[in-house]
């Protein structure tokens, strides 16, 4: 649910849509997700399409779970903190070297905005996409 959260964050943050709902599925035993889906409900901005931003997201995230942790300061010891009132919605901090809700910063993803369908299938041809997703 942490890594979706950023990735939907980032969709909207950047303005490739104004909403977003990201979901994975993995399967038991296989690190890579086996599926990823994204709905805009329409409201895509610019060029993109929904598949478009569906493979922005595979070129600029790792969701294997071993990667997630990594990227989201998951192994560090804070779970005192982050158990109380909700784990979404809270302001990131860092405090004494820990990364605290690193979940709700969302990536820059402006650099996909002004491109179109045929530049996006182009960078996700040169990304190493398939090192991170079942395909």
């Amino acid at each position: 649910a942490y890594i979706c959260r950023q990735m939907a964050k980032s969709v909207v943050s950047s303005g490739l849509s104004a909403r977003c709902l990201v979901q994975l599925s993995y399967a038991i035993g296989v690190a890579k997700p086996l599926s990823l889906f994204v709905e805009t409900y329409g409201s895509e901005k610019g060029k993109l399409s929904v598949d478009d931003i569906t493979n922005v997201l595979k070129i600029e995230f790792d969701c294997r779970p071993g990667a997630i942790a990594q990227s989201l300061a998951l192994r560090e010891p804070k779970y005192q903190e982050t158990a109380a009132y909700c784990h979404f919605g809270r302001t990131p901090e860092t405090k004494n070297g820990i990364k605290f809700f690193e979940w709700e910063n969302a990536k820059d993803l402006k650099k996909y905005s002004s491109m179109d369908s045929a530049q996006v299938s182009a960078a996700l041809k040169g990304s190493n996409f398939l090192t991170k997703w079942v395909d």
